[in-house]
């Protein structure tokens, strides 16, 4: 094969692998590249900047390869300069150590601002009052309770469009990750323990929550529906639910206990007050136990 085709051939397979990747990435969504809420789009413009920062080693780097390569091939023998005896630059050694340090530094002093800007625990400045949802973690599907509504729900959440929502989370099974990432980024639910996230969506419509911790058999089921809707909306749903016939007595939180796979959303009225502090309570000593489970 002769030089003009190995680069036809070369240029051909370039483009085809450009075309493929662009009408799969055009088809395919990717949730934690189309923030649809205050959170989630800050950390996303974070993460643009930092991977902008981060080419400007990357991209010399294999532009370098590519150029060294072509121009120290072995049949070059007029343009790559023979040099066996040389060792050591002070000019370039300057610029590979100087330019990576500087980029660090700066990358460090932008995340250290973000890293207190995006505080999970952080309450998020609105006029609108806070949604409170207190979420539990269990084999294998999530339990959400509302305090204010007395209302709780199996793997689907409301809430109204640009008010914000406090989550309260903790597990009843194996150390999981709550994550909704068109919202926000992920935190721990562990047993015995409480974290804490904020978010609020700026757009209205349906988002899916997952598990980001493997945590048994049922890891892959572990997703839940986060609808973002007007606030009349919100207040009708809450009347519906608050309707249900089933109701979260002791007795049915104990059959929820037991490990199932991919369970459907189910709605519950009248949740048992202080249900969850009393799952977080009965890791802890027995005499600290408000509720027995």
């Amino acid at each position: 094969m002769t030089k003009i085709r190995k680069k036809l051939v070369l240029s051909l397979f370039i483009v085809i692998v450009l075309i493929i990747s662009g009408d799969y990435l055009s088809r395919v969504s990717i949730p934690v590249l189309e923030p649809k809420g205050v959170i989630a789009d800050q950390e996303f413009r974070l993460l643009i900047i930092i991977t902008l920062i981060m080419l400007i080693v990357v991209v010399p780097v294999f532009f370098l390869l590519a150029f060294i390569v072509w121009r120290y091939r072995d049949d070059n023998n007029h343009r790559g300069k023979y040099t066996p005896d040389w060792d050591h630059s002070r000019l370039i050694e300057g610029i590979w150590w100087g330019i990576p340090t500087l980029l660090i530094i700066v990358v460090a002093i932008i995340t250290w601002k973000a890293t207190y800007a995006l505080n999970p625990y952080k309450p998020i400045a609105s006029q609108n009052p806070t949604i409170t949802i207190q979420v539990v973690s269990m084999d294998w599907k999530w339990l959400f309770i509302y305090p204010k509504q007395h209302i709780a729900t199996i793997n689907y959440i409301e809430f109204p469009v640009n008010y914000p929502v406090h989550f309260y989370i903790t597990s009843d099974a194996p150390m999981n990750s709550f994550w909704l990432p068109q919202l926000s980024g992920q935190i721990y639910a562990m047993a015995g323990m409480q974290t804490q996230l904020y978010l609020m969506a700026n757009v209205k419509g349906t988002f899916i929550g997952r598990s980001a911790n493997i945590s048994g058999i049922g890891f892959a089921g572990m997703q839940f529906s986060a609808v973002a809707v007007n606030a009349n909306t919100f207040k009708s749903w809450v009347r519906r639910t608050s309707d249900s016939p089933e109701t979260l007595s002791l007795s049915e939180y104990k059959k929820l206990q037991k490990p199932s796979l991919y369970v459907p959303v189910r709605f519950f009225s009248r949740p048992v007050v202080g249900l969850f502090n009393a799952v977080i309570n009965q890791y802890m000593t027995p005499e600290s136990q408000a509720i027995k489970l």
